[in-house]
């Protein structure tokens, strides 16, 4: 570890390296030409001009007003003719070999004129307009023409080449690249040489890389890069030909002397040195490029510029890995790590993957691995998902370089991530998996032992190891997402069924351990999963973002695969079952998923049909043997998926299926007519028999159409009977139900296809209705698992049989459509409010005993928000009437984490249904509660107590989801203010005209929604609420009537319409006002209609208009003044609007009493002259207060911390800046930390040397 970040004063080529290359056969022969007949003599010591002083030669003082031809254009006077060098670099047409071609060319006739374009070129690629002409070029500083550029940078939108979207200009960044390595190659025998063209180009780059102007910083930089690129290459280019030149000298000189030739090794020598004094003056250059542009703008404050410097170095160290590949550069990119921008940590994960790959390199790689191991490890949990993929397909190249970096505990970092949901980290996971765990040799495998199959295979051990991870993971629930995960590396490893099923079948040979019984379910579990992936061809669910097309290859090798699957286990499926398997429930369950992905027309080609009875006879003992409802469901998909109607074996499977239907039906009903006929109490053997048949039977209704074996008949009478005796077992009970709702659908499902008769869908009806009467009675069960099916059960059907059955042209059902009455409506209601808004700890049935277990817990919950989910639906649809949904709604706020995203989508689904209907819901909710405060703290209890405050915290929550626009919720805004001015003063106070009416309070309530409506309507409905006022009560200032105050208030502010109204309560009752923030500038009224005359004391009133009003000049700049912080919930609907030039006109035939009441106002509006004109008076000098104090408020300039405007902008930039001194990479001061870009900067190697800061120790 070094003490400070010093990067490195020279490069340091290697004089004497091996040779990367076979041949130097892009170089002149050594007997030929010298590479550089026309520079000037240098030496090592020699440093490229970077400080802004162009090179002076005797072509400087040529005239610049000669015609010079070059990429067929004419440049003259310094003015551009037809086509520019950016032009035809950004069309793209040109090949770039003679675009170079043809500047080198000019540049040999008139290389002040060539170089001029060369400039101007990248001026261009900037995205500037002005244009360095040839007296800028002669007589002015780089740093001059640097901010005379600057001064006619155009920035109004902001974007430039390198950032401007569309195809051409996606392809100009790589035409921009190609341009600067191409005119690097063509230039490498003499003209980088000639200490004017590469001291001029690098010069300009320099100082263009310090300018604050992005686009100018962005552009140079990546030219800077390229540019070092290409030199970097030249470099490699003259080492190996320094190495060829030496061992030629080295091999004539231990020649004999009669056989040595003298003018040979003259030449030799000579080449040698003129190679070396090239390689000196390449060092020169990339030293002043790598000081000069990369030091700084490897931590810019632009994510992009960082990347570009990633990228590049990375291509320096693995290109030229004797110079660049050591610890001085690694630092870089360690450093960069840690870099907040994804994109940037991405370059250096990638840079970092091409020298891990070479093995070779991996030795100079030992330190670095040491000091940033630890960061690639946390970054394969990175929240840039390809990051995190990156990160771990860099740990599997560690991982394959040294086998004993990685610790245990690495290791175990990334095993975890075979089970995420993102399938790429996944995926990259699984390889690392597999290469850790799976590729490695065993010593023991040979020629012999490889041709050996099933147990005996080099499978066999890796299988076990898989099944090894999957249970030591401890997440035995997600094989298919292990399977997934390693599906791309392990394809033949996973695809060894026959490997798998003679772990599962053959004896253990001498020595080897048995698998444990945990480990034989796991074994099944992952081979099922295997063989599901191989026929269904997509990932499991939560990794595919779409269905995959296959190809014909793919398709084919599916198929082959279904073929090989079924070959493979028709046969070894039914001695699984008949071994010890079939009676372990998980086991035999996932077995029996095993034929649904047979090609079951290889039972009859392949001539396996005593193999699929044998299967039958299998299937048929596991139903007689389990009661477990798994195993039971998983036998009917079976036998469903077998009796296909397009195969042969139809006929054989199908009568294999009836017998035993029969059996069970047959069973049933005597044992069914014993038990119900005893009259002595109930036996437990007789009802645990009655039982297992009875879950048999529902598990094959599921699946299968036994309508005719009429078990309606049986069901209705076992569930009767439990009602009047009411000591039925749950569970009976529970499977009753279920079973008797399949037997309603299989019913509807017949009728439905059209082919039955008329007294077919009358005994639906009957049936239907019967069945409801026995749900609704079994919801007053005791038992809280019978409730919960019946209430489950109930709402399907009443889903089912709504009016919504007639939809699609099936009149014909019209007689089946149930609609529940208002007792049922009411016991649906209070199962819910009894059963689901509970607190977690009332949960003691559901839990089953387990209020501690988590897991349960969960369960619980999951089961109550299907509960309310099934509710919810019905009034959704209008099944039941929406004003029952007022109970759901006033539980928001205190059921919001459980059920929150349930209610509001409800809310939303009724508003579309009918938005004044659901205004009216919302209403009724928040009375409902009024009502329980006042049941609960008296009439006169405090408004200041919590549950007053949750109240009108509700309406507030209620009053957001109206949104913004006025206009489509104007009715039901309105019609919402009508019912609750008509609840506030329903019931008048006992003690007189003089008091508050009892439920005036609840006006403070109502006041949230009053920024909802529009201004005509806040006067119709201050009209309105004239109706119920006296003048005593607009006289009385005590704390009793701040709520009508608050109100009225409300009703009365127009300004802004869009902020929540908060009434202000004083202790001492003395006044009340609205408060008000400040409003956005820019920000305009509402869409409102056209006022009338009747409030025109409110006109006069909005007719004081402040600044606030104006419109402000748009601003380009993103460094803004913070706005005035308001609640969260008002932050999410408060906008900019712009003032529309048509205002809507009121249609208020749609509001009879909105009419009624304006015409009411008419009539009296004589009688209330003088009134008005003290309100007027009065709510004038209010305003003109108010108006006041925000004009007050906004004397300060709004741009105060403006740094650029659209407006005066160069003047701004330019003020009192030295473009010569600017550097924005200085070490980290107070201002620089406070730029919203480098929060915290990680970029700066003073802070990352500091181990407090990172925890990590550098080179």
């Amino acid at each position: 570890m070094i003490a400070e970040p010093e990067i490195p004063t020279e490069f340091q080529l290697p004089q004497e390296t091996e040779a990367h290359f076979s041949s130097d056969t892009d170089f002149e022969d050594f007997d030929g030409k010298i590479y550089n007949p026309t520079k000037v003599k240098s030496t090592s010591s020699k440093k490229v001009n970077i400080s802004g002083e162009k090179g002076k030669s005797g072509n400087g003082a040529k005239s610049a007003t000669g015609m010079n031809r070059m990429n067929g254009h004419h440049q003259q006077n310094g003015e551009v003719e037809n086509m520019m060098l950016f032009e035809v670099v950004k069309l793209g047409k040109s090949a770039m070999q003679s675009v170079v071609d043809d500047w080198i060319e000019s540049y040999k006739h008139d290389r002040d004129t060539a170089l001029l374009d060369l400039i101007n070129f990248f001026i261009q690629c900037s995205g500037c307009k002005g244009v360095v002409t040839a007296e800028m070029f002669r007589h002015m500083q780089n740093s001059e023409i640097i901010r005379k550029m600057t001064e006619e940078f155009d920035e109004d939108s902001g974007d430039y080449p390198l950032t401007m979207p569309g195809p051409q200009w996606k392809k100009f960044k790589s035409s921009f690249c190609e341009f600067i390595s191409v005119l690097v190659r063509q230039c490498q025998y003499s003209i980088i040489y000639d200490e004017y063209m590469m001291d001029t180009v690098i010069s300009l780059l320099t100082g263009l890389s310090d300018s604050q102007v992005r686009a100018f910083r962005h552009t140079s930089t990546l030219a800077a890069m390229k540019l070092m690129t290409a030199l970097v290459n030249v470099a490699l280019n003259l080492s190996i030909n320094m190495d060829n030149t030496q061992r030629q000298y080295e091999t004539e000189r231990n020649k004999i002397i009669g056989k040595r030739a003298n003018d040979r090794l003259e030449l030799l020598l000579q080449k040698r040195k003129e190679l070396q004094e090239n390689q000196d003056e390449i060092e020169n250059m990339m030293n002043a490029i790598f000081k000069g542009v990369f030091v700084h703008r490897y931590r810019d404050a632009i994510s992009e510029i960082r990347a570009v410097c990633i990228e590049e170095i990375g291509v320096w160290m693995k290109m030229y890995s004797d110079a660049f590949l050591n610890d001085s550069y690694l630092k870089y990119v360690g450093w960069t790590m840690h870099d907040k921008q994804g994109e940037v940590r991405l370059k250096c994960l990638t840079a970092l993957q091409g020298l891990y790959y070479n093995r070779e390199l991996i030795p100079k790689l030992e330190l670095f691995t040491s000091r940033f191991k630890d960061r690639i490890v946390s970054m394969t949990l990175d929240k840039e998902y390809e990051v995190a993929v990156q990160a771990i397909k860099l740990l599997t190249l560690v991982l394959q370089g040294s086998d004993d970096v990685l610790t245990s505990e690495d290791c175990e970092n990334v095993y975890h991530l075979v089970y995420s949901a993102h399938r790429p980290v996944a995926v990259a996971a699984g390889e690392f998996l597999y290469k850790k765990l799976f590729c490695q040799k065993d010593p023991e495998s040979d020629e012999g032992t490889v041709k050996r199959k099933g147990r005996q295979s080099p499978n066999a051990k890796l299988i076990k190891t898989l099944v090894f991870f999957f249970l030591e993971s401890e997440l035995h629930e997600h094989a298919a997402y292990l399977v997934d995960s390693m599906w791309d590396c392990a394809t033949d490893l996973l695809k060894d069924w026959e490997c798998m099923a003679s772990l599962l079948m053959e004896e253990p040979l001498n020595g080897e351990e048995v698998l444990t019984d945990r480990q034989e379910s796991a074994l099944i579990e992952i081979m099922l999963c295997t063989i599901r992936q191989t026929v269904e061809c997509h990932p499991p669910v939560g990794r595919s973002s779409g269905r995959k097309v296959l190809t014909a290859k793919e398709k084919k090798t599916q198929l082959d695969d279904r073929t090989r699957i079924t070959e493979q286990f028709s046969t070894v499926l039914p001695q699984l079952l008949a071994k010890q398997y079939a009676v372990d429930a998980e086991k035999v369950t996932n077995l029996l998923q095993l034929p649904l992905f047979f090609d079951l027309e290889i039972y009859t080609t392949g001539r396996l049909e005593k193999h699929l009875d044998s299967l039958l006879r299998q299937l048929k003992n596991i139903v007689e043997k389990h009661v477990d409802t798994d195993v039971l469901e998983a036998c009917s998909k079976t036998y469903h998926s077998l009796c296909n109607d397009e195969y042969t074996i139809f006929n054989r499977v199908d009568i294999s299926r009836s017998q035993l239907i029969d059996e069970l039906v047959d069973k049933f009903s005597h044992m069914l007519e014993d038990f119900l006929q005893e009259d002595e109490e109930l036996d437990e053997d007789d009802a645990y028999q009655v039982l297992s048949t009875l879950k048999r039977i529902t598990a094959f209704h599921n699946a299968h159409d036994l309508t005719r074996w009429d078990l309606f008949s049986s069901n209705y009478k076992l569930l009767k009977i439990g009602i009047e005796n009411g000591d039925m077992p749950e569970q009976i009970v529970i499977h009753a139900l279920q079973c008797t709702h399949y037997v309603i659908l299989w019913n509807l499902a017949t009728v439905s296809e059209g082919s039955s008769t008329k007294d077919r869908l009358i005994m639906l009806r009957k049936q239907m209705r019967a069945f409801c009467q026995l749900c609704q009675h079994y919801l007053m069960n005791v038992n809280t698992a019978v409730k919960e099916q019946a209430f489950t059960i109930l709402c399907d059907i009443l889903m089912i049989f709504s009016h919504q059955i007639v939809s699609g042209g099936r009149e014909v059902l019209e007689p089946l459509v149930y609609t529940p009455d208002s007792s049922l409506q009411s016991e649906l209601l209070s199962f819910i409010l009894d059963h689901v808004f509970i607190d977690q700890d009332e949960d003691s049935h559901s839990t089953d005993g387990h209020q501690d277990d988590e897991a349960s817990k969960i369960e619980a919950l999951h089961k109550r928000r299907n509960l309310l989910a099934a509710f919810c639906k019905l009034i959704v649809y209008n099944v039941v009437d929406m004003h029952t949904a007022a109970d759901i709604f006033k539980q928001y706020m205190k059921y919001y984490n459980d059920y929150g995203d349930i209610i509001k989508e409800t809310m939303s689904k009724c508003r579309q249904a009918d938005k004044i209907q659901c205004a009216k819901t919302l209403i009724l909710s928040l009375q409902q509660l009024f009502n329980e405060l006042e049941q609960d703290l008296g009439l006169s209890f405090d408004r200041t107590a919590p549950g007053f405050s949750g109240v009108k915290e509700l309406a507030r929550r209620f009053s957001l989801t109206f949104g913004l626009d006025q206009l489509k919720t104007r009715e039901a805004v309105a019609m919402l203010h009508k019912d609750g001015i008509d609840f506030a003063f329903k019931e008048p106070n006992v003690n007189g005209e003089g008091y508050p009416a009892v439920n005036l309070a609840f006006l403070d309530i109502l006041s949230e929604f009053s920024s909802k409506l529009l201004r005509q309507d806040k006067r119709t409905l201050y009209v309105y609420l004239e109706k119920f006022m006296t003048e005593q009560m607009i006289l009385h200032r005590e704390d009793v009537w701040l709520p009508l105050i608050s109100y009225r208030n409300s009703l009365l502010t127009g300004d802004d319409d869009t902020m929540s109204v908060v009434s202000g309560i004083s202790s001492r009752g003395s006044s009340v006002r609205s408060k008000k923030t400040k409003p956005a500038t820019g920000k305009r009224k509402l869409p409102e209609a056209e006022e009338s005359n009747d409030g025109s004391w409110i006109s006069r009133e909005h007719s004081l208009q402040s600044p606030l009003m104006m419109q402000s000049p748009q601003l380009t700049s993103t460094v803004m003044r913070e706005a005035k912080r308001l609640r969260p919930e008002e932050e999410s609907y408060m906008g900019v609007y712009q003032m529309p030039h048509h205002q809507p006109a009121v249609d208020y035939n749609q509001m009879s009493w909105l009419i009624a009441q304006r015409q009411q106002e008419e009539a009296r509006q004589q009688e209330r002259a003088a009134m008005n004109y003290v309100k007027l008076r009065s709510n004038l000098q209010h305003a003109i207060r108010r108006g006041t104090g925000l004009m007050e408020d906004d004397e300060e300039p709004i741009v105060e911390d403006v740094m650029m405007s659209s407006e005066g902008r160069i003047e701004d930039l330019n003020e009192g800046m030295d473009f010569d001194t600017i550097d924005i990479d200085l070490p980290p001061s107070k201002n620089r930390r406070e730029r919203n870009e480098l929060k915290p900067d990680f970029f700066d190697p003073a802070s990352i040397m500091d181990d407090s800061v990172l925890g990590v120790s550098m080179f």
